[in-house]
């Protein structure tokens, strides 16, 4: 029997917290789509995307206005795609061109996989789609990209680190007329999970089906408000209500994928119950923190903060969903959160800081505005820090930095919708090139051995 207590509540959560389904996003295998001849490659692959793509939109939109949703973004996730080029060789660029006119066609917001897995080596194919991803996002509007260069099974990659330390300052340079935009769509990864619904991360492992629906919800303003009618709550208090909040949220995302794999005739594949936060007031990781008691985001106690939140959120959502997979967690990137711009611009909150909250959140430092002068070195050496907290503690992390061409420490970077804006941060450029020029690979660790 339906509680209509229940369904007045999801409306308020919808109406006054800015509840949403951030993301549907239909992973594709383009695994079939390989072929010697670069030109046929590309064809098998636009046909394909739109011919399980044409109604991605169109039943996104039907859902969201029938159960009253707000459903964000429809996005396509593809196999990484230096996984063909191996076979074609060519200009790797002729697939960003293909994966954006395939996405102008099928109308979604993004698609990503113009991807390389290389934790623990350079494959065929791999380093020449690396070197053409400045190029390849700087053509297309749509098109995303991400290059994982570590794994907890793997180690670290220290000649891909060092390699992408340059790629992003290439991707930031070419597209410096447009905010460096073209940073801002590549990701980089350690321990990059294959079903991730998220952009600019997102693409469909080897290990997914040929098709999948897979949907990425959002509420950080539904749990932020869930906690302020708990103001003298202890933290047991604060982590049970977290919980129940996750469930309800994580509930509607399966409503939601189950709905979108049935109505398009693919299997649903997982609900990513991560809370991600947009630039509108309220809708904030940040607040939620403050919410339990810190001064400003970035005070001493915010990792432990975050690591209750953090845990509370996959122990509610893991309940609610018979599938949950992707990043699931607490995302806290910087410009695209309203109480992180703040704490950003006020000092409260560092990149160091930042880097301590990575190891107990769901991702890592992510769109994060540095100086436009940063060296390539330092650079990789943010990503290798990274990436050693995701390898140690066998989890992703992710890093999205853009370096702010032409601008310094206290500037403005201005993106627009989903991307917001925030403040150039400082960071701590004493040199270490010599160690990213040692190449080689960083070793597995010890923990890693689990067979």
């Amino acid at each position: 029997m339906l509680d209509t207590r229940d369904i007045l509540e999801t409306i308020r959560m919808i109406q006054d917290e800015n509840l949403d389904i951030r993301t549907i996003t239909m992973g594709i295998s383009l695994l079939d789509c390989a072929d010697s001849d670069i030109v046929r490659s590309c064809n098998k692959i636009h046909a394909k995307i739109c011919r399980l793509a044409k109604d991605l939109v169109r039943v996104g939109d039907d859902i969201g206005r029938e159960y009253g949703i707000p459903i964000i973004n429809k996005r396509v996730s593809v196999t990484p795609i230096a996984m063909l080029f191996a076979a074609s060789g060519g200009d790797p660029t002729e697939y960003a061109r293909t994966l954006e006119r395939a996405a102008h066609d099928v109308d979604v917001n993004f698609i990503g996989g113009y991807s390389a897995l290389v934790q623990k080596g350079f494959a065929a194919g791999d380093e020449a789609l690396i070197r053409s991803i400045p190029q390849a996002l700087a053509e297309t509007e749509r098109v995303c990209s991400s290059v994982n260069i570590g794994s907890t099974k793997a180690g670290i990659n220290m000649d891909a680190v060092a390699l992408m330390g340059r790629i992003i300052r290439e991707c930031a340079e070419k597209t410096a007329d447009r905010s460096c935009i073209g940073a801002a769509k590549l990701v980089v990864f350690c321990n990059a999970p294959e079903d991730n619904p998220f952009m600019a991360g997102a693409f469909h492992g080897a290990g997914e089906p040929d098709c999948v629906i897979n949907v990425g919800v959002s509420g950080p303003g539904v749990v932020r408000n869930a906690l302020a009618k708990l103001p003298d709550a202890d933290i047991t208090g604060i982590a049970d209500a977290v919980k129940k909040t996750a469930f309800k949220i994580t509930r509607i995302g399966q409503l939601v994928a189950a709905q979108a794999a049935e109505r398009l005739g693919v299997p649903f594949g997982i609900v990513d119950l991560s809370l991600a936060p947009t630039p509108a007031v309220g809708d904030s990781v940040a607040y939620i923190l403050e919410e339990m008691g810190l001064e400003q985001c970035g005070a001493h106690g915010t990792t432990a903060a975050l690591a209750l939140l953090n845990d509370a959120v996959k122990k509610g959502g893991v309940m609610a969903s018979s599938h949950v997979g992707g990043l699931s967690g607490a995302f806290i990137p910087v410009s695209e959160d309203a109480g992180m711009i703040a704490a950003a611009r006020s000092g409260a909150l560092t990149i160091e800081k930042l880097e301590a909250m990575t190891a107990v959140c769901s991702v890592g430092l992510d769109m994060i505005a540095v100086p436009g002068d940063t060296p390539a070195a330092v650079l990789s050496a943010i990503l290798a820090d990274e990436a050693a907290i995701g390898m140690v503690n066998s989890k992703t992390t992710a890093v999205r930095l853009i370096p702010a061409i032409g601008k310094g420490v206290g500037d403005e970077l201005e993106f627009g919708g989903l991307l917001g804006s925030g403040p150039v941060m400082p960071l701590n450029t004493r040199s270490p090139a010599k160690f990213i020029a040692r190449g080689g690979r960083i070793p597995a660790p010890i923990h890693s051995l689990k067979n």
